[in-house]
């Protein structure tokens, strides 16, 4: 999954005028205090990141097509040797059809399978711009998989895509047979607010009782809309990538109201579910620079205490998206096989 994702992010940033130089060499600490505690074999590419991330534009309506167009710049070219079908299902009642994307699917066999929800801080990304990223785990596990084309933010709120994507998760357990799929075996997995999404389909499922999920993969997942809203953090996490002012935009997009008030849309924020029993179990990686780190912490914790099964990597040093950064880091290697070994044992892949 990596290695897609990084080849379309190096060349958004060489479009953007940086250049991704090699990595490994020892480097004195920046002087600015923003990138202060920045892993050692990240902080070359966090150099350059930090200038990209302070002039993007203002988050906003004004700016919303310059920031969907710099994610369409992002995509990759889907792998030639993972095969993928671009279908259209119905969704949920008075909703629209929805796009799909069957990826590594067989005409028999009991295979497991993951229902994927991209990134984008629900205001832009696309399934179709993320195939690369889901072929390859695909391919590492010898699974299939589901990518849901969920309509975006502010056009369509919390109530649409979290149906797009329910109705995704329903129709792939529905098709298990003919897709090769074991039925009992269906992870959720999204990066960013694709692994909020991920989180609120697996509550949904819970509550809807049509669905059984076995495993729920989230990767920095977008969880809390009080995060730097009424909830600030401190000022040496979101510096990079994805910043307190993306954030309060992308969630009040998504709630179709300000986020951090004392109370939010029903079911439309995971960290604010009050009871997380009965999920299925969870792997949650995240940075310590990362916006989401405390966030993600916190609901790791929720769900343990709750009895749900949780692991949780927290990688130091580690900011917003830098497992696909372009250039190879030890770091960004170990958490994806971090993520891979969760699926595994999640899915019961020997």
């Amino acid at each position: 999954m990596a290695m897609g994702r990084r080849r379309f992010l190096a060349t958004a940033l060489a479009g953007a005028g940086f250049s991704v130089m090699g990595a490994g060499r020892a480097l004195a600490q920046p002087a600015d205090p923003a990138l202060a505690g920045v892993h050692p074999e990240l902080r070359e590419l966090a150099v350059q990141l930090l200038p990209y991330t302070r002039n993007m534009p203002q988050p906003g309506l004004a700016t919303l097509e310059q920031t969907r167009s710099g994610a369409t710049a992002m995509a990759g070219a889907p792998l030639a040797d993972v095969p993928y079908e671009r279908r259209e299902i119905p969704g949920a009642p008075g909703h629209p059809d929805v796009v799909i994307y069957v990826i590594n699917a067989k005409s028999e066999g009991a295979r497991p399978a993951i229902l994927y929800t991209h990134g984008g801080g629900f205001i832009a990304g696309s399934a179709a711009a993320s195939l690369a990223g889901i072929q390859n785990v695909c391919k590492t596990l010898d699974c299939a998989a589901v990518s849901v084309e969920y309509r975006l933010a502010p056009e369509t709120t919390y109530r649409g895509s979290i149906e797009d994507n329910y109705a995704g998760l329903k129709w792939l357990h529905q098709n298990a047979g003919s897709l090769g799929v074991d039925a009992n075996r269906i992870a959720v997995m999204g990066e960013s607010a694709g692994g909020g999404h991920a989180a609120l389909l697996a509550i949904a499922a819970r509550d809807r009782g049509e669905v059984p999920v076995a495993f729920q993969c989230l990767v920095y997942p977008m969880l809390d809309d009080r995060t730097g809203s009424t909830r600030q953090q401190p000022p040496h996490i979101g510096n990079l990538v994805w910043t307190a002012a993306s954030n309060r935009f992308g969630w009040e997009s998504f709630l179709g109201v300000p986020p951090g008030r004392r109370s939010a849309p029903e079911g439309a924020v995971p960290a604010r579910v009050e009871n997380l029993a009965g999920l299925p179990p969870a792997f949650i990686g995240v940075g310590t620079l990362d916006l989401f780190c405390i966030e993600d912490i916190e609901y790791a914790r929720r769900l343990n205490n709750a009895g749900v099964t949780a692991e949780l990597i927290v990688v130091p040093g580690a900011f917003h998206g830098f497992d696909v950064l372009p250039f190879p880091s030890n770091v960004a290697d170990e958490f994806n096989a971090a993520k891979l070994r969760a699926l595994r044992l999640g899915l019961g892949i020997a």
